[in-house]
């Protein structure tokens, strides 16, 4: 993707912005003072929701405070909720009472109910009122001792009951007329911060025992989510924090009804772009100077001036290397054509002088100077332009140098050079005339044999694109392999340098005294330079590719079964279109498009973990199975007044298409007759409060709450057993 393609400017959402906090005026106490009006607390692991129960819906914020020195003034600061954001520096010393789904710093939870009671105008010494508080599923009996504790001894509290959220949101969403008791059936599937917990409830009793939980929750999914962009996009140029992706995910991601399905229908590129959502975050576009044509006009001669320069120092260095190696080449001819002339032993002593170990090392050097000799002939004489009519002329090479002044000799040495290069060119202008008639007899011989039997000929052709297919994919293959440090690829590249570098070809003594290092004589030498430089294009990529293109060309020419969809240009370009689509790329300079995500197959796969956690790293059974494993305790007579009223709670439960994909999962393991129904919560983040308000007002609640003389004798550990609480340490009411 360019910077200059069109982009559907309404499938681009921009970050929202951070609202300022509304400053919350105190309630007042005068309505409830000295009349014990219950108090509820929503102690969530995201949001802190509080109020008396007569109240209609509960205060509410983020249930997070921080401890902050405000630097003007020097004056200590406590901040609760979206106060946070307003100091800068307040975010890095932010706490929260919870450590994922277990309640354990309770300064934190005490500066939170500070906060609670002083919002609600509660201005006594102590808080006078019934509290029924919320608690995790199966909470841990050291979380829910402190709790007591805190309530009884640093509020003094005159009772206090706990209760499962997800149940009360049950009972406010099911509630029936009064005076009928609850007697609801259902199956309670809460969607929490940090986990997602399924509880049973029959004749209006939540039976804990057959509860279960999947460490999978909404903060769970968001890191998720993070990861899968931090994957996508690694030199993004902004740091994607968790608040932003929490929007995203509340925004973009949703429930796919059958997700294998989904993703086979996302190998279209087409599909897969209309599934894609484009995030626009901040950017700043370059401050360019702008130059008057003068200026330009003599930067770019300087360029030029510059460029020229670079190319006759290059054209020089060529030069002289070329010289040297085909001095190097003589040399080694020499001495090769002196081994009919000495003995064996002579002989021997003359490759250990030149640094040979034998006769095949000489040979393979030999050869490896003539080829790089034969190649760059090949180069000088394709980049010189015709010579002129008549050989030149080189006076002074001739002349003896004593004979010769100061400038006579830069002038002789020039020629020395000129000459050189002539007569290199001359020597490649005859190589390639030897190769092009090499060539036309190569292409006349392959011509008679494609009139002769050109099935045969195009098989033959057609396996050496694959070969060559597949030397440039395993090509590929390695170098991405080798980005990931932990592959064996990276690991052999990393043990190639190491052992480079502990090399003791010379040992250290000889290295000092100036001993001569024999690396380099064997070719494998320079091949671990081609091994360990992931950067470099090799010598053996440039002719695969410059052979697949004449094989096809060929087959395209005279093969009429095979067509342009046979090329590698093209099979590349159908997966490319695919990756394209996936994750588009922007022209480098293009500000504004660096500064996207494309959203497409996350918006999908982060709330399928809730279904497979295992596929987010996580070892544990998913939605689907958890809700069989519950189901399966039942009888078939129980099993159908249970789901015939599944219940979803918890902000995670508004994604999109969550109940068409639980529908899904649970039709196939239930009778066919069995009538199943799913419902929401009328209002998923706040029926729980208003649930624990709706009970707090009836005559059941006081007998549920353990006063003050039973948490002296039992501890704050015991807790009593009710239809709405946990069941772990709890006695009978």
């Amino acid at each position: 993707m360019s910077a200059t393609m069109e982009v559907d400017e309404s499938n681009v959402f921009y970050l929202p912005q951070q609202p300022l906090p509304t400053v919350q005026v105190p309630a007042s106490y005068d309505e409830h003072r000295d009349k014990h009006t219950p108090l509820c607390i929503d102690n969530g692991s995201t949001h802190l929701r509080f109020g008396f129960c007569t109240s209609e819906s509960p205060r509410m914020g983020l249930n997070m405070i921080a401890k902050y020195k405000e630097r003007k003034t020097n004056k200590p600061l406590l901040l609760f909720g979206e106060g946070i954001d307003v100091e800068g520096g307040a975010r890095s010393q932010a706490r929260t009472p919870w450590e994922g789904d277990v309640l354990l710093n309770f300064d934190a939870l005490e500066n939170a109910l500070d906060y609670a009671f002083i919002q609600l105008g509660i201005d006594t010494s102590t808080v006078d009122h019934p509290v029924l508080m919320t608690e995790r599923l199966a909470s841990p009996l050291h979380s829910r001792a402190l709790t007591s504790e805190l309530m009884f001894e640093q509020y003094s509290v005159p009772s206090l009951a706990f209760c499962v959220d997800s149940v009360m949101s049950f009972y406010h969403n099911n509630l029936p007329s009064p005076p009928v008791p609850f007697r609801s059936d259902g199956l309670v599937v809460s969607f929490n911060t940090a986990s997602t917990s399924v509880i049973p409830v029959l004749d209006g009793k939540g039976l804990m025992s057959h509860a279960k939980r999947i460490p999978w929750g909404a903060m769970q999914a968001t890191d998720y989510l993070q990861k899968l962009i931090q994957l996508k996009y690694p030199t993004f140029p902004s740091r994607v924090t968790t608040t932003q992706s929490s929007w995203m995910l509340q925004n973009f991601c949703e429930f796919a009804t059958d997700y294998p399905a989904l993703l086979r229908q996302l190998k279209d590129p087409l599909q897969m772009r209309a599934a894609d959502r484009i995030i626009q975050f901040p950017y700043t576009l370059p401050v360019t100077e702008e130059k008057t044509e003068e200026e330009l006009a003599r930067i770019a001669e300087r360029k030029k001036e510059q460029g020229r320069k670079l190319q006759e120092l290059a054209a020089k260095s060529r030069m002289e290397k070329l010289l040297q190696k085909e001095n190097d080449l003589a040399h080694l001819q020499s001495v090769r054509e002196r081994k009919e002339e000495e003995s064996k032993r002579e002989w021997a002593d003359t490759l250990k002088e030149e640094g040979f170990a034998n006769d095949a090392a000489l040979d393979s050097a030999i050869k490896k100077l003539e080829a790089d000799l034969k190649k760059a002939r090949k180069k000088e004489a394709d980049g010189e332009n015709e010579e002129p009519d008549g050989p030149p002329s080189f006076p002074l090479v001739d002349v003896p140098d004593e004979e010769l002044d100061e400038e006579g000799l830069k002038e002789k040495k020039k020629q020395k050079l000129l000459k050189a290069g002539y007569e290199a060119r001359e020597r490649a202008k005859r190589e390639k005339e030897r190769e092009r008639e090499e060539r036309q007899a190569e292409e006349k011989r392959e011509e008679e044999e494609r009139d002769r039997d050109l099935a045969g000929w195009a098989s033959r052709l057609r396996k050496e694109q694959e070969a060559i297919m597949t030397r440039i994919k395993e090509r590929n293959r390695r170098r991405a392999a080798l980005n990931d440090r932990k592959s064996a690829a990276s690991q052999a590249r990393m043990k190639s340098i190491a052992n480079l570098a502990a090399d003791d070809r010379v040992p250290k003594k000889r290295r000092k005294g100036g001993g001569e290092d024999m690396f380099g004589a064997d070719d494998a030498d320079w091949a671990i330079y081609r091994k360990i430089n992931t950067a470099a294009v090799s010598s053996d990529e440039e002719e695969d590719m410059a052979n697949l293109q004449a094989v096809e060309q060929k087959l395209l020419a005279y093969d009429p079964t095979f067509t342009e969809e046979h090329t590698h240009a093209s099979l590349t370009s159908q997966r490319s279109a695919l990756m394209s689509a996936f994750r588009p790329q922007y022209e480098e300079g293009d500000v504004k498009g660096k500064t996207r995500i494309h959203l497409n197959v996350e918006r999908w796969r982060v709330c399928e973990a809730w279904f497979s956690p295992s596929m987010a790293g996580v070892d544990s059974a998913g939605l689907g199975e958890v809700l069989q494993n519950v189901l399966a305790r039942f009888p078939d007579q129980d099993k159908g007044r249970l789901v015939k009223n599944v219940f979803l709670t918890g902000g995670p439960s508004q994604l999109p298409n969550i109940i068409p994909r639980l529908h899904a999962t649970l039709r196939p393991i239930l009778p066919p007759e069995m009538p199943l129904e799913i419902v929401r919560a009328a209002d998923p983040t706040r029926d729980a409060w208003r649930g624990m308000a709706d009970f707090a007002k009836t005559d059941e609640f006081p007998r549920v709450g353990v006063t003050k003389a039973e948490y002296e004798e039992w501890g704050g550990e015991r807790i009593k057993r009710w239809w709405g609480g946990n069941w772990n340490s709890s006695v009978p009411i």
